[in-house]
């Protein structure tokens, strides 16, 4: 056991860091300042379609195992909404014409190398990308509303319909506290979760570079 505060909340706290630094990166800042056209938007989900892609392939995978299948909720899917969203942006063969970034290939190799044969990695890269959707990914919908005027179209890969997202994170949690994982795979889970964060770290920095003047 690990005590009153849970193994989930000592992911949440090892984490921190790794989160802060994924916030204050230049293609962050300029689509929360409405600095972006809708281009530098689609962007962003044109390396998001290659991340979740793979991860939901590997969900399919991991669907059957009895811990790590416990993750798998199909009402957290984001690819469909981002295949939407691409079409509202990018036209009617938008994912087609993806072209993913070097950070983007370096993710999508990690996450067949890890997530369609390992749990807890699997586990891992889930919970960074569906909790940070269910938690920031709901302060960057409202910015997008008030940059952009989207209302639905633009932003269906951080909606939810049908979920009570702070229902949902705690059941995460829950089910993080209850995973049977000795002390060493907790440690390796850890550093899976940092990974990935970094993993996108990288993805937005290139992003940032790509379509924001004057981005290092």
């Amino acid at each position: 056991m690990e005590g009153a505060s849970g193994f989930a909340a000592r992911v949440r706290e090892s984490t921190r860091a790794d989160h802060r630094a994924a916030q204050d990166l230049p293609y962050v800042n300029a689509l929360f300042a409405g600095r972006l056209d809708r281009a530098g938007h689609a962007a962003l989900l044109e390396q998001l379609y290659v991340v979740y892609e793979t991860l939901e392939q590997a969900a399919e995978a991991m669907r059957d195992d009895p811990v790590a299948g416990q993750f798998v909720l199909d009402d957290l899917r984001r690819l469909p909404g981002i295949a939407a969203d691409l079409r509202f942006l990018r036209g009617p063969d938008g994912a087609a014409r993806i072209q993913p970034s070097a950070a983007t290939r370096r993710y999508q190799d990690r996450l067949r190398a890890v997530a369609f044969t390992w749990p807890a990695g699997f586990v891992a890269h889930h919970y960074t990308r569906y909790l940070g959707d269910l938690s920031g990914g709901q302060m960057m919908a409202r910015s997008l509303r008030r940059s952009y005027g989207f209302d639905c179209d633009g932003i269906r890969f951080l909606r939810f319909p049908g979920l009570d997202p702070r229902a949902v994170k705690q059941r995460y949690r829950d089910l993080l506290d209850a995973a049977p994982w000795d002390e060493r795979e907790r440690q390796a889970f850890l550093a899976e979760v940092s990974r990935a964060y970094q993993l996108n770290t990288d993805l937005l920095a290139d992003l940032g570079r790509a379509v924001v003047p004057g981005a290092a």
